[in-house]
Order: C-alpha cells, then structure tokens, then sequence
C-alpha cells in the first residue's frame, strides 16, 4: 500500500481490481458478484437495503445487539416496516423464532441478520436461519462484517442472498472498503426495487464490472492491500483460516475464564470474545489504561453494555503471541484496579 500510487481508470489498476475480485469471492464461498464499495460497512449495510426494497416494504430484524440495531436504524430511514425479533445482549434470534415471524406475516421482504454480533461477541446460526427464509419469498441479508473469513459462512451452499463485509476486520486491512456480494434471487428483486439510491446504486457498480471499473473514485491502495490481504488467505487456506480462529478463539475464552471473568456470549464466535467485568470495575477504564498505559487495544461494550463487557478479537492477523501478551497486561490491570478498588 506504500508504493506509488497509480491511476484507478488505468489497466494496471483494473488488473489488481479484478484479481481481487476473483479472490474475493473465493472468500465469500460465492459465484455470483460481490461489488466493492469506497465507504464503512454501514455503507453496504445500507446498499443491502436501498437496492432491493421500495417504500413501505416489510422487513425482519433480528437485534441481539448494537448492529442488529442499526439494521433498524437504516431500514426506518428508507420508509421500510420494521418488525424486530430481539434476543438479550450476549445471545442469538433461534431459526424457530424467525420461522414463527415468517408464518405470522408473509409479506415480509427481507430477514436481516449478523453472522457474529460483534457488539457482543454472539455468533448467530446462520446457516439454518438460511433454511427457514428460503422457504419463503424474503431475501437473507447477513452482516458479515466482523465474522467473514473468521466464522464460515458458505453463502451460495447455505443460500444466503445478500452479505455484507468491510475491510478492517478478519480481512486484515484499514477500514474504508466495503463488500456486498448479490444472489440471482437478489438480482431479480434489485430491477424492481424503487428506494432512493445514487452512491450506493449496485446497477452503477454492475455497469463497470465488464471492464473491472467502478463508477466512483475508488480507494486504490486499500484494493492493492486487499489483493495481498486476499492473497494470504489464499496462501494459507480458507478451511485453515476457520480452524486457526476457532483454536484462538478457544485458547481466548479459556484464559478468560481462568481469570475468573464470566463469558458474555451464549453462542461463541470464531472472531471475537466477550466476558464481564467484576463487580466495581469499568470496563471503560480496563480499555483505556491497557491502550493508553500499556500499549495494548482491547474492545469496550457498546450500547447498554458500555463499561460492563471487554472484548477481544482473534480473527485476521492476530497471533497466538499476540493475544498471549494482551492477557498477560488484562491480568496484571484486573489486579492493580482490585488493589486500587481495595484501597
């Protein structure tokens, strides 16, 4: 990403972009088209939504957390009828839950889900909730964001119709790509889909496809860092990449656990792990004396967690040493607060 940077309507562009394309599908287990967008997750969260409903659709919402939320945030911005399944923070929405709603209200249009709730660390199942929507006329849209390339997710087998992602999680990179990968039942429904769009307009970024352009300025040493990103995952195997995570993510919460902390998660993830804190402690301050003090970044809770969940992320270049030293210093600060707390 430090090299000189070249043109993005040049051939050598257009080279790199279409190598990580190709690439990138091979991640999302897809062979229908994943479009790259300039902007954060919430900006393909939102492409999910725009490109496929009209005003007054119904959609699902499965929240069990900050970003099912903000499924719900975005579809009341567009007009949409929002009807919300919600599971307790640190647990999931059961496929039986989301059959229930179906059968109740056959005009829902789409269930939007996370794959890894990352606000709480919660994996969702989203292979069988994938069995119960296609037995309906609804499309699956999955958040992704966090969890792919960390927890499989086998979107053409388990027939996942939309999935989202960004770059600054298990694909290794800074954040400012987004990835929004379009099943043939999506395809049709986007021709007659009447919200409002520009930026976010998928049919623009299918335009260029052909000749691997995109219809706005794309974020060019980002995609070359994603080629090499992509490349790597390549290298070491997708199915090793799985099973690398799930040890971490074991190895993790069982640390965790011998430090006396409670795990948060009702449904682990493969990405990343949450645990309470102890009584009297804020988590808030766990966060900012081992950043600030000790050099090392662990996740705070968000929403109504804020200060009561830590979390911590094995998922894309995170090393076994990595998490083995970031436990050492969360020891050593859970103890000098209870001293502190003592005094």
């Amino acid at each position: 990403m430090a090299e000189p940077v070249i043109h993005h309507r040049t051939p050598q562009y257009r080279k790199i972009f279409e190598q990580a394309t190709g690439r990138l599908k091979r991640v999302f287990m897809t062979q229908g088209p994943v479009y790259t967008i300039t902007g954060s997750g919430t900006s393909a969260m939102e492409a999910s939504l725009v490109n496929f409903h009209s005003a007054g659709d119904e959609v699902l919402v499965l929240e069990a957390g900050k970003f099912g939320e903000r499924f719900t945030h975005l579809a009341k911005a567009y007009g949409l009828k929002v009807t919300v399944l919600k599971a307790p923070y640190g647990d999931v929405v059961e496929p039986e839950e989301v059959k229930a709603a179906l059968k109740k209200n056959p005009l829902i249009r789409a269930v939007c889900s996370q794959l890894c709730e990352t606000s709480t660390a919660a994996l969702h199942d989203v292979k069988e909730i994938a069995k119960v929507v296609q037995q309906s006329s609804a499309l699956l849209i999955v958040d992704a964001i966090s969890g792919l390339g960390a927890d499989r997710l086998e979107t053409d087998a388990w027939g996942v119709d939309l999935v989202v992602t960004a770059s600054q999680k298990a694909l290794m990179l800074p954040p400012g790509l987004a990835f929004i990968s379009v099943s043939e039942k999506a395809q049709a429904r986007m021709k007659a889909a009447r919200l409002p769009k520009f930026y976010l307009n998928l049919a623009l970024y299918e335009k260029g496809m052909p000749d691997w352009d995109t219809p706005f300025t794309s974020a060019l040493t980002l995609v070359i860092g994603l080629n090499k990103a992509l490349e790597m995952i390549e290298a070491e195997g997708l199915e090793s990449v799985f099973k690398r995570c799930q040890l971490l993510g074991e190895f993790t919460r069982a640390k965790l656990k011998s430090l006396g902390l409670e795990l948060f998660s009702k449904a682990p993830s493969a990405t990343v792990s949450a645990a309470s804190v102890p009584a009297g402690i804020n988590g808030e301050e766990i966060v900012k004396i081992m950043r600030d003090q000790k050099g090392v970044s662990i996740a705070g809770g968000q929403g109504e967690m804020k200060g009561k969940i830590i979390r911590i992320a094995h998922m894309g270049a995170i090393t076994k040493k990595d998490l083995e030293e970031g436990l050492v210093l969360l020891e050593e600060t859970l103890n000098e607060m209870k001293v502190k707390g003592a005094k």
